[in-house]
């Protein structure tokens, strides 16, 4: 191996092949092994859909061996038949060694599979559709999901042991979701349950989302108003961190649904009293009270990352910047600050995805949202209703965790470099 295949910084690791010299070379993956046994036993054990009526029962189950041997088209043998294959693949790469591109062929094949999951679903409840009555579903099973599930698990380990980088990353999410995106919009799996619970709140739909935005946004403008300078008093003064940090855990501890309740009534006196308030909007239910519990359950790790990040500042960078005759706000902004931002961020990033996950319960108090949905599904015990208002709250709390990833990354390089 030459010497210009290895990065110092990495540790002695091996660019090339995507190893670790230092370490033993190991001749295959157990992990790998271990998720691909997984994957093909949920494939052959689990039903991978469910065929119903309507939309009310759970349906007869669809296993995958009936869709290689059952009736069907020469379309969902194939599908069938490239998920077979995609899966022994995977089980063949786990006895290789890690090498680079065995690595990437292991990523490759993982989204490979996800898309053919897809397919195989969309394409199956087409053919159901033909012979079904007009209400008829057929559900996602939990093969599917078990199945989805691992191999995001598969392709993550890859990225993290080839140690791919935000471009490479990214590259691997659009070759997993671009495929997905045009069989969504070409049709391939409107006869799928969840789809048809799409369509009929279709009109509907993007209000939600951006309801549930709002609440989030709101909530975290209030949060980092009074997190930040309260993070800021307890890193500073340690007198007022002793009570501080004590409340906010017994915040942190009240049940969501409880914390609501508390709130319901005195906002209610407030309108009563204050018919101003009433007009603002500030009521026992609705958008008011969903802000400020969200507000009071993002404050705890927001104040104490502002603490944290505050704490690990070196003094002597402090004091060489005192020296040069800073005065106390220029230390905070040119110095303290950049240096405590990944540290923020951090807990920034766990107040927003803590957020976009507690918005969904806000809508039992006539906040609305995703959760409005997923509420409506539970209550009439519609599985493919709570589905869709879940899997984009998923999606939100996954886009906000990469956003706040990348920037935490971006604030690191800038703060390395800050000069008294």
């Amino acid at each position: 191996m030459r010497a210009a295949d290895t990065d110092p910084a990495d540790g002695g690791f091996d660019a090339v092949n995507g190893v670790d010299p230092a370490q033993p070379a190991a001749r295959w993956s157990p992990a790998l092994l271990a998720l691909s046994l997984l994957g093909a036993g949920a494939l052959c054990a689990l039903p991978l859909l469910r065929v119903a009526p309507n939309r009310l029962v759970s349906g007869e189950p669809v296993f995958f061996a009936a869709l290689l041997q059952g009736p069907g088209s020469l379309q969902s043998y194939l599908m069938a038949g490239s998920l077979a294959a995609f899966m022994a693949a995977l089980l063949l790469a786990a006895f290789l060694k890690p090498h680079r591109a065995v690595l990437w062929a292991v990523v490759a094949v993982a989204c490979g599979l996800v898309n053919a999951l897809v397919g195989l679903a969309g394409w199956q409840a087409t053919l159901v559709a033909q012979t079904a009555a007009a209400f008829g579903r057929t559900s996602l099973g939990s093969a599917f999901w078990a199945v989805l599930l691992l191999l995001g698990l598969v392709a993550a380990d890859g990225l993290q042991r080839l140690r791919a980088g935000s471009a490479a990353r990214l590259a691997v999410v659009l070759t997993l979701l671009l495929p997905v995106g045009f069989m969504l919009a070409a049709g391939w799996c409107d006869e799928l349950s969840i789809m048809k619970e799409y369509a009929n709140r279709a009109d509907v739909f993007g209000g939600v989302v951006a309801r549930h935005l709002q609440i989030v946004l709101l909530a975290l403008l209030f949060t980092l108003c009074i997190g930040l300078p309260l993070g800021w008093a307890a890193g500073k003064k340690s007198r007022f961190a002793g009570p501080l940090f004590p409340l906010l855990n017994i915040i942190q501890t009240i049940p969501s649904i409880a914390l609501f309740g508390l709130l319901m009534a005195p906002l209610a006196l407030l309108a009563a009293r204050w018919p101003a308030l009433a007009r603002a909007g500030i009521s026992g239910v609705g958008l008011a009270p969903a802000v400020i519990a969200l507000t009071l359950y993002g404050l705890l790790p927001v104040v104490r990352a502002t603490v944290a990040g505050l704490e690990q500042v070196p003094a002597s960078v402090v004091n060489a910047a005192t020296g040069l005759g800073m005065t106390r706000a220029q230390i905070f902004g040119r110095v303290e600050l950049p240096l405590a931002l990944p540290v923020v961020l951090g807990g920034v990033r766990t107040a927003t995805i803590q957020a976009v996950g507690l918005a969904a319960v806000t809508a039992l108090i006539g906040a609305g949202g995703l959760g409005a949905i997923m509420f409506e599904g539970l209550f009439s015990s519609a599985q493919d209703l709570v589905l869709l208002g879940v899997l984009p709250i998923i999606a939100l709390g996954a886009l906000a965790d990469a956003a706040f990833k990348g920037l935490i990354r971006l604030t690191r390089v800038s703060g390395s470099g800050v000069q008294p």
